[in-house]
């Protein structure tokens, strides 16, 4: 049996812990790899950064227990084949040493623009030494898996070993479901609330159509924006939950505004929409404008005119919903599934092992 020693920034709360590490346990014990995934921040450390809530002593005292811990399980990396380093091992770390720490072959895996985190104002008092801080932890790394093509391109400039890797679903456990008829049309949002402001780029649109016809914005796992003439209902994030209720959206939204970091995202929420059977509309930012084919799946969309116009198109389209619908499902299953994903994982690991 092949082991894994994976290396997270958050638990299994933070839907990318999950889907980028812990998704992948069970079908890699199937090829005999074990995978345990150890990490650094709790979910109880999440829950209180989600709700906003200030870093206390508390905080800082569960902190300084996770990195000693955190410790404790590198002093016995030498049990492990290899690793996955997800983000970073050690937020605040020099790259030159944090590079270092592994003694095993790794993986560094990302799927966010994370090569700008200590470039952002908001740690400009650490930029002069930590702005390049994932050079070199990419650079030593035995390969990189990238969540997409402008990750990839940026990785692949510094370690010629690596591999286009999105971030998918398991589409046994994403169906498509009957929905419930009502006589709202329902746009839907599914995120985090540290990404919840993009919504205020489709408030006017909404507001808008909502002088002519019901529509109600359905947003999970973050606090909505006041939208006039719109029913707005927020629900709570619940993983047992969530394809349910995204499955009852009729659309699904992705608004970004155009920078760096949004053009190095991932695009995972048209991913989830699309699992389940729903035409989406998204901003053409990044990946985006891969995950979705205007016309076929869905529309891709800058101006308020052009979100207004393709809202409109599809409240008043039921077939043309279905039918995009269907073939983002298709494109989901053929590209950005577990099962296509999974062996691909399986064979990177197997060839840190091999030495191949």
């Amino acid at each position: 049996m092949i082991k894994v020693l994976g290396l997270a920034l958050y638990g299994d709360k933070a839907a990318s812990t999950r889907y980028r590490l812990f998704q992948y346990k069970s079908l890699l014990e199937e090829s005999g790899i074990e995978l345990e995934v150890f990490s650094l921040l709790s979910n109880e450390y999440l829950v209180k950064k989600f709700n906003g809530e200030r870093v206390s002593l508390f905080v800082i005292l569960v902190m300084l227990v996770s990195a000693f811990n955190r410790i404790k399980i590198l002093l016995k990396q030498k049990k492990y084949d290899c690793a996955i380093v997800y983000c970073e091992i050690f937020p605040l770390l020099p790259g030159w040493i944090e590079s270092r720490i592994l003694k095993i072959p790794y993986i560094y895996d990302f799927d966010d623009a994370f090569y700008l985190k200590y470039q952002s104002k908001r740690f400009q008092f650490v930029s002069p030494f930590l702005a390049n801080k994932f050079l070199p932890v990419i650079k030593r790394a035995y390969c990189v898996t990238a969540g997409n093509n402008t990750l990839k391109n940026y990785a692949s400039s510094i370690n010629e070993n690596t591999f286009l890797l999105p971030t998918v679903v398991d589409t046994v456990r994403y169906k498509v479901l009957k929905k419930t008829v009502t006589n709202a049309l329902t746009v839907g949002w599914i995120g985090s609330p540290s990404t919840a402001s993009y919504l205020k780029g489709i408030s006017k649109p909404l507001s808008i159509l909502g002088e002519s016809q019901d529509v109600r914005l359905v947003v999970i796992g973050a606090k909505a924006p006041f939208i006039k003439n719109v029913e707005v209902i927020e629900l709570p994030w619940n993983e047992d939950d969530e394809v349910n209720e995204i499955n009852n959206f009729d659309i699904g939204v992705m608004p970004l505004p155009d920078s760096p970091w949004e053009r190095g995202k991932c695009g995972f929420k048209l991913i989830q929409y699309m699992a389940c059977g729903l035409p989406v509309i998204a901003s053409p930012i990044g990946v985006n404008s891969e995950i979705v084919e205007h016309g076929v799946n869905g529309f891709l969309v800058e101006t308020d005119e052009e979100w207004e116009s393709s809202l409109r198109t599809l409240m008043g389209d039921p077939e043309l919903r279905h039918r995009m619908g269907q073939a983002g499902r298709v494109k989901i299953e053929r590209q950005y599934s577990l099962q296509v994903a999974g062996p691909v994982f399986t064979s990177v690991i197997k060839s840190i092992v091999n030495g191949s």
